[in-house]
């Protein structure tokens, strides 16, 4: 019998192979039979393959990988009819990680409960999450994986309509990458909801973010190595009530994001925050820092801590009648300073050297402009000389810079 079986299988294999499209069902005597299934589904595609995956609930101990191949679509039946979990996971970091190749797809399912990322993507050239979600399923703690969807190091990213939810870190977070649009998305439960890191020429629009520690973060990081990142749009978003505690474990940079943020712009250039509905986060709508905030030192010598050239125009801000959240610095801070009447743009007033001029205004390189905001208040907190100057006045970042161009993606229509 055994060996009928096997004759069984390696045919069907060889047949898949030939034909081109894998089919994975939920039929299987065990996790172990399901897993082995699928993994060597993913090791045996051929470029151009889909493999797609039925209907169910599917249990899993050890990660599932891809590597190195071109144009292969992995589809399941839907969000909520074909879910990966790894709750129970015994081997490997991730869910689902893919490396290397080109134009990969990934729609239509769920992963759950990874030990580490849900699903991550890597040194891809091509690479779309479509209609994914990425959670974990207990109540968001530490011990979480740190990012829910995770391509880093890739060119032309799509995160169209996806889910990400109890992410220690980021839930929808893109890398080290080029090219990219992520809409659509709905991020909540995480530390940071959405998360554009030391990435270049990226659109973010039609995300709703809420209930994270933060909603959306642009960041610029030292030690990584693809540096100085920018032309980032952020708009037509609904960024709201991002007040949950900060869960993430000490050390990690997002540690540092106070409850209540809803944007928060870090050491990036060339970012445009415009046409959002950015409503009821305690502590600040839209922060502009310096990594130089964060009061880590800083040993990459090529690295640029500031931001340059940030235009935040045309939002709509809400803010409840409550003071700022008193479970961070930057929180203490503003109860403080600001009682109630916490500004929604604030700056942290960390220049860099030689690029202010002699009226106290920004030079064109390093311009930090706000107009045409609605309840756009606004507040330089002057940290780099310990708070003594703070000021409530706009009319040195009362400016218009010109609009960014829209972020292009290979083989992606708007």
């Amino acid at each position: 019998m055994y060996r009928l079986q096997t004759y069984a299988f390696h045919l069907s294999l060889a047949f898949l192979i030939l034909t081109g499209s894998y089919t994975f069902a939920q039929e299987g005597t065990n996790y172990q039979d399901k897993e082995k299934a699928l993994q060597t589904r993913l090791i045996m595609a051929q470029d151009g393959d889909v493999i797609e995956i039925e209907e169910g609930f599917y249990q899993f101990k050890g990660s599932l990988s891809m590597d190195g191949k071109k144009n292969i679509t992995i589809k399941g039946q839907g969000m909520d009819k074909t879910i990966l979990s790894f709750k129970g996971q015994i081997t490997g970091a991730e869910g689902l990680k893919i490396t290397g190749g080109e134009n990969i797809t990934l729609r239509d399912f769920t992963v759950q409960d990874a030990k580490g990322d849900c699903i991550k993507t890597q040194n891809i050239d091509g690479i779309s999450f479509i209609n994914i979600k990425a959670e974990w399923t207990n109540k968001p703690n530490k011990n979480n994986g740190a990012y829910a969807l995770y391509p880093v190091s890739c060119n032309n990213v799509l995160m169209d309509s996806c889910v990400a939810i109890g992410s220690s870190d980021a839930g929808v977070y893109v890398g080290q990458s080029k090219n990219i649009i992520v809409r659509n998305c709905v991020a909540y439960h995480n530390v940071a909801g959405i998360e554009i890191e030391n990435s270049i020429n990226a659109d973010v629009y039609n995300n709703h973010a809420y209930n994270n520690t933060g909603g959306i973060l642009v960041f610029d990081l030292p030690d990584l190595p693809q540096k100085h990142g920018r032309n980032i749009r952020v708009f037509d978003n609904l960024i709201e009530e991002n007040n949950y505690k900060n869960f993430s474990p000490k050390g990690n940079i997002v540690n540092k994001v106070p409850p209540g943020t809803g944007v928060m712009i870090m050491a990036t250039e060339n970012v445009e925050v415009f046409h959002n509905k950015i409503h009821n986060n305690r502590t600040a709508s839209v922060v502009i820092v310096s990594y130089h905030i964060t009061e880590e030192e800083i040993k990459d010598q090529e690295y640029n801590a500031y931001p340059k050239k940030i235009y935040v125009h045309h939002n709509d801000f809400i803010r409840p009648n409550r003071s700022a959240r008193k479970i961070s610095p930057f929180g203490w801070l503003f109860y403080f300073k600001f009682g109630r009447k916490v500004p929604h743009i604030i700056y942290d007033g960390i220049p860099e050297k030689n690029s202010v001029d002699e009226n106290g205004r920004l030079k064109a390189s390093h311009q930090i402009c706000i107009s045409n905001n609605k309840n756009g208040t606004f507040a330089n907190l002057d940290a780099a000389n310990k708070f003594k100057g703070l000021s409530r006045d706009t009319s040195l970042f009362t400016c218009e810079l010109k609009s960014l161009s829209p972020a292009k993606v290979a083989n992606v229509n708007d």
